[in-house]
């Protein structure tokens, strides 16, 4: 049985994710702090506030693991500094407060070509936030790095509306993934046996999802 500290739950992989969690018989409870109010379950202790970095500082109950689902774009964010703060500072305090309530896996949502040598700020940002979740000493880490996400978003992005049929069309792992098949293969990795650091890329994560149904 499990307890799991969710952030970014509103959002496109964490919504589907959050979804499998209160239907997995193996979870006992959900915290899941968020900027707006999720509906109401059993399960489910959802803290709600403008700042989800004090929220994050408030909470006391115990976990088991936490899963990052947190993420946006330069254009959503209004500046490189706003970005930065949600796609790092907060993916980064989000496992420490997982660390602190007794969590021993972090899971995390990355993107494919995150490293922390790149020219462009969002894969440069990712990679460096995955070389600080390194840095934390967790007994296991699961990084996935999906390429661009399918599904239905509360607010669509422009951007991704126009590339989303080339990213269709494109091979292996740069080919366009659904979100509901990254939370699955995140729920799948939480529960299943292993140690140390796992990244897993979008072929990979299509790849691990198959096999399992």
């Amino acid at each position: 049985m499990a307890r799991v500290l969710i952030i970014g739950a509103t959002g496109l992989v964490g919504g589907e994710l959050l979804r499998l969690l209160q239907a997995n018989r193996q979870v006992t409870a959900i915290v899941a702090p968020t900027r707006k109010p999720l509906p109401p379950h059993e399960k489910l202790h959802n803290p709600v506030g403008d700042d989800l970095f004090q929220l994050l500082t408030g909470l006391d109950q115990p976990v088991d693991m936490v899963f990052c689902c947190l993420g946006t774009t330069r254009r959503e964010a209004g500046s490189d500094g706003n970005f930065h703060y949600v796609d790092y500072t907060l993916v980064v305090e989000s496992a420490l407060t997982g660390r602190r309530l007794g969590a021993q896996h972090c899971l995390a949502v990355s993107a494919l070509g995150a490293s922390t040598r790149s020219t462009f700020l969002y894969n440069r940002t990712k990679g460096e936030m995955e070389q600080a979740l390194r840095e934390q000493g967790w007994q296991r880490l699961t990084l996935v790095r999906p390429s661009m996400l399918l599904g239905r978003r509360p607010t669509p992005r422009l951007m991704e509306r126009i590339a989303q049929p080339l990213f269709n069309l494109l091979p292996g792992k740069w080919k366009a993934i659904a979100a509901k098949d990254v939370a699955q293969t995140m729920m799948e990795q939480a529960f299943s046996a292993g140690s140390g650091v796992k990244i897993l890329e979008s072929n990979q994560l299509r790849c691990f999802h198959s096999v399992t149904q």
